[in-house]
């Protein structure tokens, strides 16, 4: 079992930053899972953003972020962030981190088996 909490959401005008963490927990195994952010805007499904390896060593993001945000992990604190930059309004959502027991990335929701509760951010035009 791996637990997940997110946090460094708010709200941010656009064209500003944010610095979303990823806090996991539980697995002594945690680091070897690959891990992703995902994203829900109100009355939409669930979507993906970006991806990391187990080692941080390949990325994949979204065409709508690719560019503008950076997907990175520090497995020496179990953490891993997501530097949004260059925020829009189309990026306000409820941003969720993710978890896969196994090293490949993914970008699909039914992939991952641990999610955490969330953390809201919003932009402002």
């Amino acid at each position: 079992q791996v637990q997940l909490v997110e946090s460094g959401g708010g709200w941010v005008q656009a064209g500003g930053s944010l610095r979303l963490s990823c806090a996991a927990s539980g697995s002594t195994a945690s680091t070897t899972y690959a891990m992703g952010w995902f994203r829900q805007a109100p009355g939409k499904e669930r979507e993906f953003v970006a991806t990391i390896t187990w080692s941080g060593a390949t990325t994949q993001y979204s065409d709508s972020v690719k560019g503008r945000f950076t997907i990175s992990r520090d497995n020496a604190k179990n953490t891993m962030y997501l530097e949004m930059n260059r925020l829009k309004p189309e990026d306000t959502a409820v941003y969720y981190c993710a978890a896969r027991g196994r090293r490949l990335p993914a970008t699909e929701v039914h992939e991952y088996e641990y999610w955490g509760q969330g953390t809201q951010v919003t932009v402002s035009s």
